[in-house]
């Protein structure tokens, strides 16, 4: 007996641990695919940012051009983010809340922005605005003109970020109770009062997320923009011009720029969405 249980003490005791020690083929899969496409994002940009000089950068943001495209860019996308802000949240609350014949086919029409080609938005809008549309006769009798305007860049900024501003406001709406809306009602709050006292307060990150998203559609944006309005000129419609007539080395500069005050606008917005989380 003592020889049996001094031989059953040398065998294994835990073959669980003994299969741990084994390769996870699914974690080192995942791990794989995570650097590689961590790789494939980051060393374009690690090699755009880092090979302008200091002085090639001092030189692009000097230039009175460079700067005034960045800050059309940035005037006009958030032209863009507030429209949205106040035309698309009231779209996105009822996607949210209200059921009704051809909300599938309203949403597909949202999200329609997001797949076709941008050149066909831009000149969409010019078919639009032309003087043998009655839209485009009613806008010149206002005075206003679309092609080569700030207008025309407003809008069709809009008209591609306007689907990812709705879409983020719909899910954060999504995410309220409906409950909570009836409860207020039923305490004497109408519809106004339900939505910006109880829903909106409970959405506001979803907001200002759509808002971010929005705004990050429309800086980048150049397909459109170069239909519509070649000038007054953004900063990736410049881009595009001192790459085709320079090359590199004077497309890059202005490049590094965009991404630069791109990170600057959308950290500025995550931390103003961070203290008010804060405070909440």
């Amino acid at each position: 007996m003592p020889n049996q249980a001094a031989r059953a003490d040398t065998g294994p005791r835990n073959p669980s641990h003994i299969r741990k020690k084994r390769p996870d083929i699914f974690s080192v899969a995942v791990w794989f695919c995570a650097l590689t496409i961590l790789a494939f994002i980051g060393l374009p940009l690690v090699q755009m940012i880092t090979e302008p000089s200091l002085g090639d950068l001092a030189e692009s943001i000097s230039d009175r051009d460079v700067q005034n495209a960045i800050w059309m860019s940035i005037k006009t996308s958030g032209l863009a983010a507030l429209i949205s802000l106040f035309f698309g949240t009231p779209l996105a609350y009822l996607l949210a809340r209200k059921e009704f014949w051809g909300k599938k086919l309203l949403e597909s029409a949202v999200d329609l922005p997001i797949m076709i080609p941008h050149p066909v938005i831009g000149i969409a809008v010019l078919s639009l605005a032309g003087a043998n549309h009655p839209i485009g006769r009613f806008l010149a009798d206002l005075g206003v003109r679309l092609m080569g305007t700030e207008a025309g860049l407003v809008v069709v900024l809009t008209f591609v970020g306007l689907p990812f501003h709705i879409n983020s406001v719909r899910n954060s709406f999504q995410a309220v109770p409906p409950r909570l809306e009836k409860v207020a009602r039923s305490l004497g709050a109408g519809p106004a009062g339900a939505f910006f006292r109880v829903t909106l307060p409970l959405a506001w990150r979803g907001v200002l997320a759509g808002m971010i998203m929005c705004l990050a559609r429309a800086i980048s944006e150049f397909g459109a923009v170069v239909i519509v309005a070649y000038h007054p000129m953004t900063a990736p419609v410049m881009i595009y011009e001192r790459f085709t007539a320079y090359g590199l080395k004077y497309s890059q500069p202005v490049a590094v720029w965009l991404i630069f005050v791109s990170l600057v606008l959308f950290l500025g917005l995550r931390l103003l969405s961070g203290n008010r989380k804060a405070r909440t």
